[in-house]
C-alpha cells in the first residue's frame, strides 16, 4: 500500500488539537518534533502499546533513518507525522507539508506513469492546463521521461517507485516519509534508488523521516539513525553518520556504522526476548 499526505499543514484538522504546527515567526532550524509521544491500539488487555513517550527532533534538510525490530512502532510513528492518526499523549509539530511513501507504489493500474503524477497535482489544486507540464518535470526528476506514457504493468519494480517518488515530489513537500520504500526490491535496484533518493533530496533540499529493517541501508542513507526498542517503541540510542557523500553501501565507513548499529540492535532484540 502506498499513501500520499497532501496537507498544506501537514495534518488532518480534525487532528489539530493533539498535532500541533506551529505558526510562530520565530524562524527554526527544526522541522519536526515529537514530544513525549504515546500510542496505544485498542482498550483494556487486549490494547497494545506501540509507542511509549517518544521523543525526537529533526532539523530542516536532515535526513533521520528509523530501525529497530518488526513490530516497535516504525510505522506508527511515520503515520502520526503524517497526520492520519492522532497520538494517545504528547505531542507531533511538523513545519511544512508531509508526503508519505510505503513499499508498495499503489500506482492506479489504469493510468500511465505521468497521469498518475498529474493526479497527485490534481489533488493539490494545480490547474488543469498546467499539470501534464509539471507532472513529465517530476518524472524528469527521477529519470522516467521516456517512460511517461507506460502504465504500471509495463514498469519495473524499481521504476514504479520512481513514479510513486515523483508523485510525492508533486505534493509539493518539505517532509518526506518514507516506509520501506525499496524493501521489496533486489540488492541492485535499491543500491541505484539509493543514488536517486540522495541525489532528489540534496537538490529539492528535503527532510527525510526514512523507516527500515536494513541496518546497511540506514547506514548509507542517513545523517543520523534513531534506534527504537522493542515494543513498546522507545529512543533507545541515535547514531551520527559521519561519512562524508556520496557514499557506496559497501563502503568502509557504511560498514562500521552498520556493524555498530546492528550490535546494539541484537542487544535489544536480546532484552526483549527474555
Amino acid at each position: 500500500m502506498s499513501l500520499i499526505a497532501d496537507n498544506p499543514s501537514g495534518v488532518a484538522p480534525a487532528l489539530a488539537a493533539s498535532v500541533a504546527h506551529s505558526s510562530d515567526s520565530v524562524v527554526s532550524n527544526i522541522v519536526l518534533t515529537l514530544d513525549s509521544v504515546s500510542q496505544r491500539h485498542g482498550f483494556g488487555k487486549n490494547g497494545v502499546v506501540a509507542l511509549d513517550g517518544v521523543t525526537l527532533t529533526v532539523e530542516r534538510g536532515e535526513f533521520v533513518c528509523l530501525v529497530g525490530a518488526s513490530g516497535c512502532g516504525k510505522t506508527t510513528l511515520l503515520s502520526l507525522v503524517a497526520g492520519l492518526d492522532q497520538p494517545t499523549a504528547g505531542t507531533v509539530n511538523t513545519e511544512g507539508r508531509t508526503a508519505l511513501m510505503f513499499q508498495e507504489s499503489a500506482l492506479l493500474s489504469w493510468r500511465t506513469a505521468v497521469q498518475n503524477v498529474e493526479l497527485a497535482l490534481k489533488l493539490g489544486g494545480t490547474p488543469r492546463r498546467q499539470r501534464r507540464s509539471q507532472a513529465l518535470e517530476f518524472l524528469r526528476m527521477v529519470h522516467l521521461s521516456e517512460f511517461a506514457d507506460k502504465r504500471p504493468h509495463e514498469l519495473s519494480g524499481g521504476m514504479r517507485q520512481r513514479v510513486a517518488l515523483a508523485r510525492a515530489l508533486a505534493q509539493r513537500a518539505d517532509i518526506l516519509l518514507m516506509d520501506e520504500p525499496f524493501g521489496a526490491l533486489d540488492a541492485i535496484t535499491r543500491d541505484v534508488l539509493h543514488d536517486e533518493l540522495e541525489r532528489v533530496v540534496q537538490e529539492r533540499g528535503l527532510t527525510v523521516l526514512f523507516v527500515t529493517h536494513n541496518v546497511r541501508e540506514a547506514s548509507r542513507l542517513g545523517d543520523r539513525i534513531v534506534l527504537l526498542s522493542s515494543r513498546p517503541g522507545r529512543v533507545v540510542e541515535e547514531f551520527e553518520v559521519p561519512v562524508e557523500r556520496p557514499r557506496r553501501i559497501e563502503s568502509p565507513g557504511v560498514s562500521a556504522i552498520a556493524a555498530a548499529v546492528t550490535t546494539r540492535l541484537r542487544e535489544e532484540v536480546r532484552r526483549h526476548a527474555r
